[in-house]
């Protein structure tokens, strides 16, 4: 990605459902929030022994349509034709082969939840489904929320902090996109999943959420990050 990139997002051909900047931004804002909800739900179903832990195609388009709802025709389901991703040399796979690669993604996630590292599970999911690309819009909105869901789901609880990781990426995205694309040329090299960068990059966003929590629990609020959680 070059260096004055500083933003990457998805060129559907598919028309957006708002298209009023002001109108676009108070529903991308709303359905941050409702995205958020959801996914700490999801979260608290899962540990919580409502039901045991399996990833599935539905779970990824419940929380797109939660961030896209009344913005593409197509929240909650996949794109229905090619899409490019400015910002990006990578082009995603096309549109037939949605279903099948993402069906892979939760098979990879479902088949290694007991050996793998959370860390690393959830950077697979963050990677591979940007890569994948599966939406019209929102791509990256979802793979964060599906990210943190498999983080904590896979460590056992719902992260304690409100500078979470997703947030800490919605204020930052080049550290975020440079490690995509890292894992990117990796696999367009030689199809090795090598996620490196992108796990170090998470283990450090971690970190910063947990000693948020640290700072608060002092009475040191200096440094701690007092908005509300998003995945935008």
């Amino acid at each position: 990605m070059s260096d004055d990139a500083v933003d990457r997002h998805s060129k559907a051909q598919t028309p957006a459902v708002a298209t009023d900047p002001d109108e676009l931004a108070a529903l991308e804002a709303r359905n941050g929030l409702k995205q958020f909800d959801v996914t700490l739900s999801l979260i608290d179903e899962y540990l919580g022994g409502k039901r045991p832990f399996k990833l599935r195609t539905s779970t990824l388009l419940h929380l797109h349509r939660e961030a896209l709802q009344g913005i593409s025709a197509f929240a909650g389901n996949f794109r229905p034709a090619g899409v490019e991703i400015a910002g990006s040399s990578h082009q995603p796979v096309e549109a037939h082969l949605v279903p099948e690669y993402i069906e892979e993604l939760c098979d990879y996630v479902n088949d290694n939840l007991k050996t793998a590292s959370p860390i690393h599970l959830s950077a697979y999911v963050m990677w591979r489904l940007n890569w994948i690309h599966p939406f019209d819009d929102g791509n990256g909105r979802t793979s964060r929320a599906l990210c943190y869901l498999v983080l904590c789901v896979s460590t056992g609880m719902q992260l304690p902090g409100s500078n979470t990781i997703p947030e800490q990426i919605s204020n930052n995205k080049k550290p975020y996109y440079d490690a995509l694309e890292a894992a990117d040329a990796h696999y367009k090299k030689d199809k090795t999943i090598n996620l490196s960068e992108l796990e170090e990059y998470l283990e450090s966003l971690l970190a910063k959420q947990l000693v948020d929590v640290f700072n608060s629990a002092k009475g040191n609020t200096e440094n701690s990050l007092n908005s509300t959680p998003k995945f935008h």
